[in-house]
């Protein structure tokens, strides 16, 4: 995945917002909560980082390409950073920045959710 389909792909989702932020790393939010980090992760492809379920995290922290997030994983959140796509392709990587989006969307008070314009 390249960094413009990365963020085509994020722009499209409901509510998102856009930042390049953290030494150029382009950050994806909903409701001010990041959902998804993307930035050069020391090899040539695109590292994008992303929330998970406590289920698809103990999975994906021990697949080729993948690793726990650094930083956030080391403070007991369940995020993943996928480095290559050795074990997960762009399609797969795509479901799961879908599901980190709707992760952090359903734990938004519904205050936020409601100035966002979304039904609840």
């Amino acid at each position: 995945m390249t960094l413009d389909e990365y963020n085509s792909f994020c722009g499209a989702l409901p509510f998102a917002t856009h930042v390049v932020q953290w030494g150029g790393a382009h950050v994806w939010k909903v409701g001010g909560k990041v959902f998804a980090i993307a930035g050069w992760g020391g090899g040539e492809e695109l590292a994008v980082t992303f929330k998970c379920s406590e289920f698809a995290y103990e999975i994906l922290r021990e697949q080729p390409g993948c690793r726990p997030a650094p930083y956030l994983a080391s403070r007991g959140m369940k995020w993943i950073q996928r480095r290559t796509g050795e074990s997960m392709d762009d399609e797969a990587l795509k479901d799961y920045v879908r599901e980190s989006h709707a992760l952090i969307f359903r734990a938004l008070p519904k205050r936020v959710r409601s100035e966002l314009g979304a039904v609840t």
